[in-house]
């Protein structure tokens, strides 16, 4: 004899009594299966990461921690942390770092200098800034490659786009270094660059702050913070956070930009995963 069928929640039936757990009313061997099976495909869908490959810019200031220069080892290494669980995930990325905790190209020219050969000297900087972020990753068990604009192949591989892409799909993270390898560009432009050659899907901004402001959060108390922001509207009120060169690049490309505070423990993982942290800057 065998009970009659019951009728789960998704339409599944149960099997003959002999499947039944000797309790009254106790779930059947089957249905407890699978549930276990949904449990396990719900954390799988959590899990996965809304991005599949990224562009992560870091300020070379990011890197100062608490000193009023340089690079402090602790700090590199929180960093590197939280760039870990990205990359835990399987994320695929690619790093530009900027070079103003050891020179600004901008604020040397503007005392003097040839604004041009500031800007190289910048671009040494960010060289600089990328071999203590390798080691650092090297040192946290990641795989990790590192490949310049300009040409010093002693020290980094020169930038090759169909090797990093191929880096990348070997799971290996890709620090691009010396900008664009011209002057009067910016890191953040060298960042859009990238991010559109190497095909990411986002520009991953991570800054001090925590998002864009409709002012500086730290001279007004005032100021309020975009949950969401168009290009268009960026550039048009001239928010400092990235130049309108790489705005404009990233705008032209579809690529949008994600800025947040690298220093808020898990907010890096949070953004691959979709998360509303910090300002989406959308075409």
């Amino acid at each position: 004899m065998t009970l009659r069928p019951k009728l789960l929640p998704n339409r599944l039936q149960l099997l003959p009594i002999s499947n039944l757990c000797l309790r009254g009313h106790a779930r059947c061997v089957t249905h407890r299966i699978l549930e276990a099976r949904i449990s396990v495909l719900k954390g799988i869908m959590m899990a996965t990461p809304k991005y599949k490959r990224i562009l992560l810019k870091l300020s070379g200031e990011a890197l100062m921690g608490d000193d009023a220069y340089g690079i402090n080892r602790q700090t590199i290494s929180g960093i590197v942390a939280e760039i870990k669980k990205v990359a835990d995930l399987g994320v695929q990325m690619g790093v530009v770092i900027g070079g103003g905790n050891i020179f600004r190209g901008v604020a040397a020219s503007a005392s003097g200098m040839d604004r041009a050969q500031a800007d190289y000297m910048g671009m040494l900087a960010t060289v600089m800034n990328s071999l203590a972020l390798q080691d650092a990753m090297r040192l946290a068990g990641l795989p990790v490659r590192v490949q310049s604009a300009l040409d010093i192949q002693q020290v980094v591989e020169p930038y090759v786009r169909g090797k990093a892409i191929r880096y990348l799909e070997q799971g290996r993270i890709v620090i691009f270094a010396a900008g664009t390898g011209n002057p009067f560009f910016t890191t953040d432009t060298a960042a859009a660059l990238r991010g559109a050659e190497i095909g990411a899907e986002i520009v991953l901004k991570a800054t001090k702050v925590d998002g864009i402001y409709t002012a500086d959060p730290k001279k007004d108390p005032l100021a309020t913070k975009y949950a969401t922001i168009s290009f268009d509207e960026a550039i048009q009120k001239d928010l400092k956070v990235m130049d309108a060169t790489a705005f404009a690049l990233c705008r032209d490309q579809k690529l949008p930009i994600n800025v947040f505070s690298i220093f808020e423990a898990g907010a890096l993982e949070r953004v691959v995963m979709g998360a509303a942290e910090g300002t989406l800057v959308y075409c």
